[in-house]
């Protein structure tokens, strides 16, 4: 079958891989009708290339077809449409039965000493072959994929595999309260839908930060009022000045690892990919350090006894934050992987009710073949072309 493969830094290639089969009696195989382009795929693409091999098939967003069903599934059939979520989680555990899916017991990676299995991310996560595929191995499928009805395209139901449930967790994880302002910072995809998602749970009022010219006007079509960093000197403080001097009660960062403005730790981490893949991982583990601007801005914005939510990946062991002011403001900071089946039936029966509650439908900027993965990469990293989401059609 042709996948999208990892076959070093800064470079994805569709290649032929053998098919996929069934090797647990909990798995299925599904033959794959869209995944997407996550932007914490392009921490792949550059900063946790230490821990790629090449030949690892990408990606952790995707639905389809059950093809192939194991002797111990039991609730799915051939032929069943469903996305799956892309933490691979048991449902019985301590973990999963705790509402922590993404820190499952039976898949966690104890030699990394890292939470649950994720499809298509790296050694860290257990290498498990990903959905950027035209057919995929799902493990834990007793409990894993969300069955859905053959009604809506694709797009209605693509996003329960991460983004949605990411979003709605970022949010659920500040703790809205009435009258509260929300400020997201970032308005990629994780950060559109945390706007919208704001607004579900109550926000009297959304902020949204970005510097991309269509991610603002994608958020300002949602009611989201926006600040273009890149024409402000300093976003917090136009924040503060937004809600009388305070700050946002509650902000999020949906950037991650590689945020614009931090070109010291930029550099340092364009040094350690570039050595020896045993030396890299090491240091990555120990004393790696992430672009903190999306951070600091999300500290710096929040109000006094406000809350910060993180719904961007970091990678770095080292990363610097200076304690004393987050004390003295008495911040809470909640953050962690999307524990995805937590959220995923209250997402579910709202994407069902609703006409396109969310947006999700019209999310996608770019419909392309598999066989364009490697220059679709290349542009969403480089926010190339109106570069917002993309589905890719195996």
């Amino acid at each position: 079958m042709r996948a999208v493969t990892w076959q070093g830094k800064a470079d994805v290639q569709v290649t032929d891989v053998p098919d996929p089969r069934i090797e647990q009696p909990t798995d299925v195989v599904v033959k794959v009708s869209s995944t997407a382009i996550c932007g914490s795929d392009l921490h792949l693409y550059g900063p946790l290339t230490p821990f790629m091999t090449p030949g690892d098939v990408l990606g952790h967003e995707f639905m389809g077809t059950v093809e192939e069903v194991g002797t111990e599934v039991g609730r799915l059939r051939p032929g069943d449409r469903v996305v799956v979520p892309f933490t691979i989680s048991c449902g019985v555990c301590f973990m999963c039965t705790h509402g922590l899916q993404s820190q499952c017991e039976t898949t966690q990676v104890t030699a990394f000493g890292t939470g649950a299995a994720l499809f298509g991310y790296t050694k860290l996560y257990g290498q498990v072959p990903g959905g950027q595929a035209e057919y995929v191995r799902v493990p834990q499928a007793q409990y894993g994929p969300i069955k859905l009805p053959e009604t809506g395209p694709d797009e209605r139901w693509l996003f329960l595999s991460d983004i949605l449930p990411t979003a709605w967790q970022a949010v659920k994880y500040t703790d809205i309260q009435p009258g509260d302002t929300v400020a997201v910072v970032g308005l990629g995809p994780v950060g559109q839908l945390a706007t919208r998602c704001a607004w579900q749970q109550g926000a009297a009022r959304v902020l949204g930060v970005d510097l991309v010219p269509e991610r603002l006007a994608m958020a300002e079509t949602h009611a989201v009022e926006v600040i273009d960093a890149s024409r402000v000197d300093d976003v917090a403080a136009a924040i503060r000045e937004l809600t009388r001097g305070r700050g946002a009660d509650r902000t999020i960062d949906a950037v991650g690892m590689e945020a614009h403005g931090s070109p010291v730790a930029e550099t340092a981490a364009n040094v350690v990919t570039s050595m020896p893949k045993p030396v890299a991982s090491a240091l990555m583990q120990s004393v790696g350090v992430d672009r903190l601007a999306a951070l600091e801005t999300a500290l710096d914005a929040v109000r006094r006894g406000g809350t910060v939510s993180l719904s961007g990946v970091y990678g770095g062991a080292a990363d610097p934050l200076n304690l004393m002011r987050l004390f003295d403001k008495q911040v809470t900071i909640r953050m962690g992987q999307a524990n995805v089946r937590r959220w995923s039936d209250e997402l579910f029966d709202l994407l069902y009710a609703d006409d396109d509650l969310f947006g999700v439908e019209t999310l996608p900027s770019h419909h392309l073949p598999l066989e364009d993965a490697p220059d679709a990469y290349r542009k969403f990293r480089d926010k190339e072309d109106g570069y917002i989401k993309v589905v890719l059609r195996p």
